[in-house]
């Protein structure tokens, strides 16, 4: 069943996108806001349970619902498998921009594409060049496509009924709104090592799958020598690992709101353009069908067994 709601997911998202502005989503960061107005007193005590009162509930009804449809009938838990992949997965979130901004680029609308990729990653891209569109593009889907597709699909995988995809969006999306803060921030303490805990085993599965379906010798090199340099060590390892499959140089300084952002270099080889925006979703693709595969053998493993 795991598989099969898993392609079955993948496929209703390519017939029917699911924006992040959702009823579901919408409902419970307005629960996340009550919580943090009503509980945030300024200690990590009180982020750890906030944290779970915005968590439990989710989970109860997630692997709740499951098992009472399945005792009722299993084609019932496998619709209630999918609906829940459904709301939490997410390949067209990422890959309607990428197309967006290639076919923009190749036709030689470049303001169109800055806009765009404005709208993606909420940053100005006025002064962007076609090359920085692209090397920023490639970034982004590989960061959104680890969080709306590979993160989630792992923690599904790995526990009982959709629970584990529910954890997971839900708890990065906490992450997000309580963990960026700052370290001088108590109460986002726990939602972000929450969300970094749930990221180290999946992050360090994509890369190497990355590496896998494309080049793995400078997949693995620049994982090595280059993902400490960025920021946030986790974002490093996908970005250093998706350009040296690539063999694409990512990273790099970027002109923003009229400053050189100075960034590490990523990746080796050629410049971004328009052309890799295509392997990299070529990328993407590759992963998730090795990450099907394998659930296949281990569904038919476990059969077996």
């Amino acid at each position: 069943m795991t598989l099969i709601s898993l392609i079955a997911a993948l496929a209703l998202e390519q017939l029917r996108p699911l924006g992040n502005r959702n009823r579901v989503w919408l409902l419970f960061i307005r629960y996340a806001n009550h919580l943090e107005r009503t509980l945030n007193a300024g200690y990590n005590r009180h982020g750890v349970l906030a944290w779970f009162a915005a968590m439990v509930p989710a989970l109860l009804l997630a692997v709740g619902g499951y098992y009472l449809l399945n005792a009722i009938s299993p084609l019932l838990a496998f619709v209630w498998n999918v609906l829940l992949l459904y709301l939490t997965m997410g390949f067209r979130h990422f890959s309607g921009y990428f197309s967006e901004i290639s076919l923009a680029l190749n036709e030689g609308r470049e303001f169109e594409a800055r806009q765009a990729l404005s709208s993606w990653i909420n940053q100005p891209t006025s002064e962007l060049s076609v090359g920085e569109v692209s090397r920023l593009a490639i970034e982004q889907g590989v960061v959104d496509s680890y969080r709306h597709v590979f993160g989630t699909m792992f923690w599904f995988v790995l526990m009982p009924g959709p629970s584990g995809a529910v954890l997971y969006r839900f708890a990065q999306l906490l992450a997000q709104k309580w963990g960026n803060r700052g370290s001088d921030d108590l109460f986002g303490r726990f939602a972000g090592r929450a969300g970094e805990w749930l990221d180290w085993m999946p992050v360090r599965l994509t890369a190497i799958s990355f590496a896998v379906m494309g080049d793995f010798e400078d997949a693995v090199y620049c994982w090595r020598s280059q993902a400490r340099t960025w920021g946030n060590y986790a974002t490093g390892i996908l970005l250093a690992s998706a350009a040296g499959a690539l063999g694409v140089r990512l990273g790099d300084p970027v002109r923003q709101n009229y400053t050189l952002n100075i960034r590490p270099e990523l990746g080796v080889g050629d410049e971004a353009d328009p052309n890799y925006l295509k392997s990299a979703v070529g990328l993407v693709w590759r992963t998730v069908l090795l990450w099907l595969f394998v659930v296949l053998l281990v569904s038919v493993a476990s059969l077996f067994g």
